[in-house]
């Protein structure tokens, strides 16, 4: 099969446009992903475009290449509130996925157990897309839309992630429970983030993985976290009212029940955690 592999964006969008490839980064999804007896037809690698590498903050925030592996992400110097997405960059798959895997095939293969699309969401990240037509962000809430679905055209390539710039007490956890500690399917997880003000939670954002199509906020009980006393954190954990745009299935792994009474545990853990992180940055870390 013909395998391609364009050294500039403008070269590889337009064979996307043109020859309509499968897209190759990582490839730690595209054999895994093919039905037995089917045949690709081309191939094409964006590894080498320069425009999809790199970690870098600018002005208005951060910029994260789409071709970033997990084991890039993990060793950049991210401020306290990437926390959650550095610690799930530590739990993608073993070391050898870690060093191939990418930020943007992570959320393109649309997984609902894909572990870094809860922190990413937490984040507020948007992803930025370009074809031959231009450029365009889409906020990651409205570019997953299902199992293996997203927004991207046929003729689009995800180039970058970008999220906000951190402010100062700032700081994020992320958390997840499975069979074992790595190389597992996630049964549930957690990805936390929280800015802290005068020994308050000024600002919550929760995202759970696992637990439905794709992954959520906690809308509700990020709202009643706000204006928290840090003393109480603790003991803070979402009711089953706070989890209901959930939709946890039953399957080899667990319950919905057990899913449901894991992510509220979860939530507490990533929480606390987060406020901790939180108070590392409010530090000057």
């Amino acid at each position: 099969m013909p395998y391609l592999v364009p050294t500039t964006l403008s070269e590889a969008l337009t064979l996307l446009r043109d020859r309509r490839p499968t897209l190759l980064a990582g490839c730690t999804d595209v054999l895994p992903g093919q039905r037995q007896g089917c045949r690709i037809a081309e191939l094409l690698d964006v590894t080498r475009l320069p425009e999809l590498r790199g970690i870098s903050q600018g002005p208005q925030g951060w910029r994260i290449g789409a071709a970033a592996t997990w084991a890039d992400i993990a060793a950049a110097p991210l401020p306290p509130a990437f926390d959650a997405l550095r610690q799930a960059a530590r739990e993608v798959g073993a070391i050898q996925i870690q060093n191939a895997g990418t930020i943007a095939g992570n959320i393109c293969n649309a997984s609902p157990a894909a572990d870094g699309v809860p922190p990413l969401l937490a984040l507020r990240a948007e992803v930025e897309l370009a074809s031959l037509a231009g450029r365009r962000h889409v906020a990651l809430e409205d570019f997953i839309t299902g199992v293996r679905r997203t927004t991207r055209a046929p003729d689009e390539l995800v180039v970058a992630l970008h999220m906000p710039r951190p402010l100062a007490g700032e700081g994020g956890a992320f958390v997840k429970l499975g069979t074992r500690s790595s190389l597992v399917i996630s049964i549930a997880m957690v990805a936390a983030f929280v800015r802290i003000a005068r020994d308050r939670i000024a600002e919550a954002r929760v995202s759970v993985g696992a637990c439905s199509p794709v992954a959520r906020r906690l809308p509700s009980w990020e709202a009643e976290l706000a204006g928290r006393n840090l003393d109480d954190v603790a003991g803070l954990k979402p009711d089953v009212a706070h989890l209901s745009g959930l939709s946890p299935i039953d399957d080899v792994r667990a319950s919905a029940a057990y899913r449901i009474e894991a992510v509220r545990e979860l939530c507490q853990r990533a929480l606390a955690r987060a406020v901790e992180s939180a108070k590392g940055g409010a530090d000057g870390r």
